[in-house]
């Protein structure tokens, strides 16, 4: 799992919970409490998306182009963090002489592949509108 991942999940909802539906890269910046320049590099993956449009100039910014209560943990996941439970690097050589050393990295690369599928299973069940909803229940 990743920060982009985090950080797209805060500012959906935060989008999803102001009236106009609409901030700018500062605001979302000073509500998920990181630089405006990280902001800006997630939302631009919600842009490509289809999950925000942006607006130029004055009053300008962000605003949320989906239903929240229609658009998954999941879907966000997809966009944002799909592979980072896979390790770039894994154990073993399959040319290893070594029953242990030569299956190592197929092996872990199934249980890794499995537990992403879980994982995504899981957000698959949790909307942009449910985690605003827990929100307003704190």
């Amino acid at each position: 799992m990743n920060s982009e991942f985090t950080i797209a999940v805060h500012s959906l909802v935060y989008l999803a919970y102001l009236p106009e539906k609409m901030a700018s890269s500062d605001m979302i910046a000073d509500n998920v409490g990181t630089h405006s320049a990280r902001v800006r590099k997630v939302m631009s993956g919600l842009r490509k998306g289809g999950y925000v449009e942006t607006r130029e100039g004055s009053g300008g910014g962000y605003r949320l182009t989906i239903d929240p209560d229609a658009v998954t943990l999941a879907d966000i996941y997809r966009v944002m963090a799909q592979g980072s439970l896979i390790p770039s690097w894994c154990s073993g050589d399959p040319g290893m002489d070594c029953v242990v050393g030569s299956n190592m990295n197929q092996v872990m690369h199934g249980i890794f592949c499995r537990a992403e599928k879980q994982l995504e299973d899981h957000l698959g069940g949790i909307t942009i509108g449910d985690v605003l909803k827990q929100i307003h229940a704190c």
